[in-house]
């Protein structure tokens, strides 16, 4: 079989959701890739919250699920794209690495970390940035379909949900997973999956 070949630099769309620690393994997982493949993320907010919520008997939105997502949805919209992947990786590692409570005090310390207001923090309370969260969530499950979940890459025409995977490769290890799963996407694979045998590693 012969080996495609991706294009000199890739252009990849990543939503995640802060709050899923699988979707954060895979977010680590794919900036190694950017150390050693020619690829640039643009990172995307992708609601477990909307996921799961009952379109026919919706529940109040107050609960954690939507506090991060809505967070980051501000951030992006007073600060820029260039805002999201540092506040991203200061809310994973709190809430991920270092297992910091699921609170408000946990967001304004990331938000702290990276220099923005906690101030912003109360955007988890209010439903001002709900609708431009579910554009942004509905562009992630258009193009992965609507009966998946986080995470969610796209390069080109190619979308998928994951890869999930226990830990973060690094190195040459890292671009080696990127290429065999461009390549089972050009090949039309969309499903490979297997029962779970190891614990998350967040190292």
């Amino acid at each position: 079989m012969a080996t495609l070949t991706p294009p000199a630099r890739q252009h990849v769309d990543f939503w995640f959701d802060p709050i899923c620690p699988w979707a954060w393994v895979t977010s680590r997982w794919a900036l190694e890739v950017a150390k050693v493949r020619p690829i640039d993320i643009s990172w995307h907010v992708m609601s477990l919250g909307i996921l799961n919520e009952d379109l026919d008997n919706p529940k109040p939105r107050d609960g954690w699920s939507w506090k991060p997502v809505r967070v980051l949805t501000a951030v992006r919209h007073k600060f820029g794209d260039e805002a999201v992947l540092p506040l991203y990786t200061a809310l994973g590692t709190r809430l991920h690495v270092e297992v910091s409570p699921r609170s408000l005090e946990t967001i304004e310390a990331a938000l702290a970390d990276v220099g923005l207001p906690i101030e912003l923090a109360q955007a988890a309370l209010s439903d001002e940035y709900d609708e431009a969260l579910q554009e942004e969530h509905q562009a992630g499950a258009e193009r992965s379909g609507p009966d998946l979940g986080v995470p969610v890459i796209a390069v080109g025409e190619h979308a998928f949900f994951g890869p999930i995977i226990s830990e973060a490769p690094k190195g040459e290890a890292a671009g080696k997973l990127w290429d065999l799963t461009w390549e089972l996407a050009e090949l039309g694979v969309y499903e490979l999956k297997r029962t779970r045998s190891r614990s998350l590693s967040f190292d």
